[in-house]
């Protein structure tokens, strides 16, 4: 069933008629009543704590057209023309671009002394405003947030003939690249580790449990509780999760299922998750099992505890569940929902009752794209590498599922870091005797090895685990096997994303050319002739073991 386009409304009533164009020529002429009766822009409820901004202190300073001109393009975005943004974009286009920009405008102004018009909107002046931004000691991250905030406003009033774009060549009105490489200086949020994950999940119970007793209130720490285990469990934005509407969950074909439905703001799309129901046989598909807490349960005991509320709230979140009584002195009684500020608090004092820590001792880094990160690996992780599964379970493409929100499984570095300790570490102490062939080379001991079973009468079959085994030993005669894995290892490339395989496995090949090998050529275990032979047969006649799928791909790494 194709999806029905939905169109967004257009306030009718604001600013239509902004300027005007000379007969002569190409000049702007704007009204003469600069500035306009009221300055201030109001936002109203969004995603951010932002409400309003007023462009009063840049009028009178030498810059009023161009203030005049971005105060109604900013009016024009939240009354839905020119092009579709959130209210929340639009604050940020004001607090991060139109704050600087117009700032920088105004020393300019003082400098030059004289007044800017729209016209003197230029390259030069572009070059000038990076310098400032520059200059303000922001980093490189917060300097291309400010300037893509200001090149959003800019880019519109060039569309509406306001100034005059250059789209190519030296002269261009805005820089092809002005910040190469900002990706790679942009360090993201990284997944839970398994014991932190558990310690956090096991903390957030308790702490969620007074939300099952009427007699204890609803505070905005217990909600954002509540909401913390929603992310946890279904791997969704900040956004989406605090703008939950009450009806959020709708029945699924599948007995014992519901779909929970969310708004994502950005695609102006829905988001769909299976929740399943309670179970006694089997446990959630959740990204942390160690929490028992059925989420569609707690969902609707949090709806049912803040339906008494809507009443009081006003009219744009009367719609929302994370509904509360604030208790702070200047709203205390009023009847607000939940705000990632005091999502943020919650975090901070939930880290700090029950004493989470990380590796290095210091206090857990809890945020909800953290959350976020850490359900898709779990997923990854249970679905056995199955990256395009797990994507859908994102609500992202493989793509960009591969590039930010994967990442090497717990044990991998661990796992290869001893590869080549052990091959070495046995040639070196010429143990090579009586060995056991497998299918990643010999062994000294099958049944009482590092990873055998240790049961009477079993013998290992966890080749997989052979790199990393103190009894696995590799010779001459095994070198096949050696360069079929090698080789196995190149295919990975084509079943995820580049940029991981180069981070995570592009290691291994070089591993076993130049220190592996090299080191048996160094120490006469090898000989030069057996192993260029071996490699070549490898590469047109791979090992049987690994020439095909018998594990599950990715497996091969665990």
């Amino acid at each position: 069933m194709g999806k029905r386009k939905i169109y967004g409304r257009i306030d009718l009533n604001a600013p239509q008629v902004e300027h005007s164009l000379a007969q002569q020529g190409h000049d702007v002429v704007l009204p003469e009543d600069i500035p306009p009766a009221s300055t201030l822009v109001a936002f109203g409820q969004n995603a951010t704590t932002a409400r309003n901004f007023d462009f009063s202190p840049w009028y009178g300073s030498g810059i009023d057209p161009i203030t005049y001109a971005c105060q109604r393009q900013i009016e024009r975005f939240l009354a839905g023309q020119d092009t579709q943004v959130e209210a929340s974009t639009v604050g940020s286009y004001c607090l991060k671009g139109m704050r600087n920009f117009l700032g920088y405008l105004r020393l300019r102004a003082t400098e030059l002394g004289y007044g800017l018009n729209l016209a003197d909107i230029d390259r030069d002046l572009i070059d000038g405003y990076l310098g400032y931004l520059a200059g303000q000691g922001l980093v490189i991250s917060p300097q291309k947030q400010v300037y893509d905030s200001t090149k959003s406003v800019l880019l519109a009033l060039g569309q509406r003939g306001l100034i005059t774009l250059v789209i190519a060549g030296d002269a261009a009105t805005f820089p092809r690249n002005p910040f190469p490489n900002s990706n790679r200086k942009l360090k993201g949020e990284t997944s839970l580790p398994k014991a932190q994950r558990q310690a956090f999940a096991a903390a957030l119970k308790q702490a969620v449990m007074p939300i099952w007793q009427d007699d204890i209130p609803l505070t905005s720490e217990l909600l954002a509780y509540a909401l913390l285990i929603v992310a946890l469990h279904t791997g969704r934005n900040t956004t989406p999760l605090l703008e939950m509407g009450r009806e959020c969950l709708h029945a699924h074909p599948k007995d014992n299922s519901t779909f929970l439905i969310l708004w994502k703001r950005r695609g102006h799309n829905t988001s769909k998750v299976i929740l399943r129901g309670e179970s006694t046989n089997e446990r959630l598909l959740e990204s942390t099992p160690t929490v028992k807490i059925n989420v569609e349960h707690l969902i609707r005991r949090v709806i049912t505890r803040t339906e008494p509320l809507r009443a009081e709230a006003s009219h744009d979140i009367q719609a929302r569940i994370w509904l509360h009584r604030s208790r702070s002195n200047k709203y205390c009684g009023q009847v607000n929902t939940l705000s990632g500020r005091q999502l943020e608090y919650a975090i901070t004092k939930l880290v700090a009752e029950y004493e989470l820590t990380d590796t290095d001792g210091q206090p857990l880094r809890i945020n909800v794209s953290r959350l976020r990160k850490t359900f898709a690996n779990r997923i990854f992780e249970i679905l056995d590498g199955d990256l395009a599964t797990t994507a859908i379970a994102l609500g992202n493409t493989p793509q960009v599922a591969g590039r930010h929100y994967m990442a090497a499984g717990e044990g991998a570095k661990r796992n290869w870091r001893f590869m080549g300790n052990v091959m070495v570490e046995e040639l070196l102490a010429h143990t090579i005797g009586m060995t056991y062939k497998t299918p990643m080379g010999r062994c000294s001991d099958l049944v009482n090895g590092q990873y055998a079973p240790k049961r009477e009468g079993a013998t290992c079959i966890n080749f997989l685990s052979c790199l990393r085994c103190r009894n696995y030993v590799v010779t001459g005669d095994d070198l096949h096997k050696l360069f079929s894995f090698y080789f196995r290892v190149f295919t990975e490339r084509e079943h995820m994303d580049k940029r991981r395989w180069q981070r995570d496995y592009a290691h291994i090949p070089r591993l076993i050319d130049d220190y592996i090998v090299a080191e048996g050529l160094r120490l006469g275990v090898f000989k030069l002739a057996a192993v260029e032979t071996a490699r070549e047969r490898a590469r047109i006649e791979p090992h049987p073991f690994w020439s095909f799928d018998v594990v599950s791909r990715l497996e091969v790494f665990a």
